[in-house]
């Protein structure tokens, strides 16, 4: 049962990651939105996770992960319900706010407790768990392009329904303990900061996120502006990108009983910059595809074996740890959405250009992962 609810939210998780990129089109044509505005949109999301992820790990240290996980879906719920009477851009962006909070909690609570229950194969437990991200990515531009014809109400009364029970099962699921049994001390999350691998982490992640969230984010819209239309584009995003991760993950789990996770990392960015570099340089459908979906396999370990890599360092507070480092990540995404957003400006044909940020970030991890793998020796 355990197993289940952490499973359960990650799946939820993983549709709400789609949420946006799935609907921006459609909400672009409603309200008449620029890229820039989408910028601003994105930053909001991102903004809510970073607060969320910040602040939730010491709720979780202290009243465990169970009270996060629900606070977490109940935000979720609430959000994607209201989202379909939005009256404008700033209704969206206070919306999307208040999804990222929710989105915060739930990915740092579903991680932390798979990561405490797993201790002995922590990176393989959170990547096959993880692979539910994968397959509720997958899920919501599919179900978008082929079941409600883009019908982006429908989808998000959709999701907010299945986040209600995911919110039940949880509430009745029973958890472990919190980790911090004495209480979140602050003076005890000194040494935990003040050790520069967290710091390494923090930022691997923070180009990390960049990458992936880009293009849950941006990837439709920059493929619908090229040419391609809006259903093959969503299909793009969840047949190619999101099957990929859902696959990567599935397959790397194997590999990491082997193989050291800072290696994993290392090889999985190199291939992510080849790979998200050539699929920005391509407009047929087919291509783009493949693309995107060897793309997706690449990124497919680096979040939940960064997690693990963050669990095995700190194992006291892990809570707190992993929540500043998926802080850290969610504050790559806040950064980029605007520096996206205002390169493409008021065309969307630009975002050609400006997503180019992705195989930067990605050749900046691998430099970030060698300096991990050598503080670690």
């Amino acid at each position: 049962m355990l197993i289940f609810a952490a499973i359960l939210a990650i799946f939820v998780y993983g549709m709400i990651a789609a949420m946006l990129g799935t609907i921006l089109p459609d909400l672009s044509d409603r309200f008449h939105l620029t890229p820039t505005q989408n910028g601003t949109i994105a930053f909001a999301q991102a903004l809510g996770l970073m607060i969320a992820s910040l602040g939730v790990g010491p709720l979780l240290d202290t009243e465990g992960d169970k009270a996060g996980l629900i606070l977490g879906l109940a935000c979720i719920a609430v959000a994607l319900f209201w989202l379909p009477r939005s009256k404008g851009f700033r209704s969206i962006v206070i919306l999307l706010f208040l999804l990222g909070v929710g989105g915060g909690i739930v990915v740092t609570g579903a991680n932390a407790l798979v990561s405490g229950v797993s201790e002995a194969h922590r990176a393989t437990a959170l990547n096959l768990v993880n692979l539910f991200f994968g397959l509720g990515g997958l899920t919501t531009p599919f179900i978008s392009a082929n079941l409600f014809k883009k019908n982006w109400v429908r989808l998000c009364y959709t999701v907010a329904s299945l986040t209600v029970v995911a919110l039940a099962i949880q509430a009745v699921a029973k958890m472990p303990a919190p980790s911090g049994a004495a209480g979140f001390v602050l003076a005890d999350a000194g040494p935990i900061l003040g050790r520069p691998l967290l710091f390494l982490l923090g930022f691997f992640l923070f180009l990390y996120i960049s990458c992936e969230v880009g293009v849950w984010n941006w990837l439709p819209r920059h493929l619908i502006a090229q040419g391609i239309p809006e259903s093959r584009a969503l299909n793009i995003l969840s047949l190619g990108f999101a099957l990929g991760l859902l696959i990567g993950r599935v397959g790397i789990s194997q590999v990491l009983i082997q193989v050291p996770a800072v290696t994993v990392t290392l090889w999985a960015s190199i291939a992510m910059a080849v790979t998200t570099y050539l699929m920005l340089k391509t407009s047929k459908p087919a291509l783009a595809a493949a693309l995107v979906f060897i793309a997706g396999m690449a990124m497919a370990p680096v979040f939940p074996t960064t997690l693990a890599i963050v669990g095995n360092a700190f194992p006291r507070m892990s809570g707190t740890a992993i929540g500043f480092v998926i802080t850290c990540g969610w504050a790559g995404l806040a950064v980029s959405s605007r520096l996206i957003g205002a390169i493409a400006g008021d065309d969307p044909v630009r975002l050609k250009r400006a997503l180019l940020l992705i195989p930067g970030a990605a050749v900046l991890m691998i430099g970030v992962n060698l300096a991990i793998g050598a503080s670690m020796r």
